[in-house]
């Protein structure tokens, strides 16, 4: 997935060596980037990308979960989410195989955008199998697999009787228990710098995932115009609205990792509109000439910070 993970656990049961739970947190891991790194040429989701149309791809049952939660908040979205967006994402230069940062020509933007979209999958669950409709519609779940794996480590962990961790795969989180101070987990949210890392709030929380998008990091200028690594599916353009960061809460780390990125899209009004009714614990952090302002949903205002 190109990223690094981090686990903290306080405590292991005397049944377990840290040792052996590395090798089975590395092993799982190498399994599902195994499924859905488009870095690899021999992952699952590779191998359905180089498939032609109109031919029915068995899939596992992790890749069918990833795509039915893509395909639901693509729907709720309107589009704003898309699993099928890395064509587009690749021409920005912000694909597995980055290219120097140019200005893609607006005919092969709207050439791609003919063949993204989830109406080019038919998607049939019960039986685990996938039909492209189109020969060159590329899946990319780089928006919610990070957070489907630490899900998927999360589950591990308390197989094993571990009830007390921090799972970090790529700045997504997933907290149970209390930490090795015997409290609540402290979390800090990034103020969206670009020059240092510094603080924007810490969250006192547990038995919950945490994921942020942000596009303050990711991007490339030309001619005094930055160009976000967030690209809106609908267009086909990144986006260009003030907001610089979104941080969702959910009990699903893929839940939360693919509604980040879906109200990066969407922008402030829209953003906070489908938070709201969705009943999501979300903070927007929007930038100003002014400076940093934020904007955060009903349940998120009522989760305790450390000041």
């Amino acid at each position: 997935m190109g990223t690094q993970f981090t686990v903290k656990i306080p405590h292991l049961p005397d049944t377990l060596t840290a040792q052996a739970l590395k090798d089975l947190i590395k092993l799982r891991l190498n399994e599902l980037d195994s499924q859905f790194s488009t870095y690899k040429s021999k992952s699952e989701i590779s191998r359905v990308n180089a498939q032609p149309s109109g031919q029915w791809i068995t899939v596992t049952p992790a890749f069918a979960k990833v795509l039915t939660e893509a395909v639901r908040i693509n729907k709720l979205s309107h589009g704003a989410f898309d699993p099928t967006i890395g064509p587009l994402v690749n021409l920005w230069g912000f694909g597995p195989d980055p290219s120097d940062a140019e200005i893609p020509a607006k005919e092969k933007i709207q050439s791609l955008l003919a063949v993204t979209g989830t109406e080019n999958i038919v998607w049939d669950t019960s039986r685990l199998m996938i039909k492209k409709l189109k020969n060159n519609l590329f899946l990319d779940f780089s928006a919610l697999a990070k957070g489907y794996a630490v899900d998927e480590i999360a589950q591990l962990l308390e197989s094993h009787q571990v009830n007390n961790f921090m799972i970090e795969i790529g700045g997504e989180l997933r907290l149970k228990g209390v930490s090795g101070a015997g409290r609540s987990w402290r979390i800090a949210i990034e103020k969206p710098t670009v020059d240092r890392r510094t603080i924007q709030q810490i969250l006192a929380v547990s038995d919950v995932a945490i994921a942020s998008s942000g596009d303050y990091r990711n991007y490339f200028e030309k001619a005094g115009v930055r160009y976000s690594h967030t690209i809106d599916p609908r267009t086909g353009y990144p986006i260009a609205h003030t907001v610089v960061s979104v941080t969702v809460l959910h009990e699903s780390t893929m839940t939360a990792d693919a509604f980040a990125t879906t109200f990066m899209v969407l922008g402030e009004e829209k953003g906070l509109e489908l938070a709201k009714q969705q009943n999501l614990a979300v903070l927007f952090i929007l930038k100003t000439d002014d400076g940093f302002v934020e904007r955060s949903t009903p349940q998120y205002q009522l989760l305790e910070q450390v000041h």
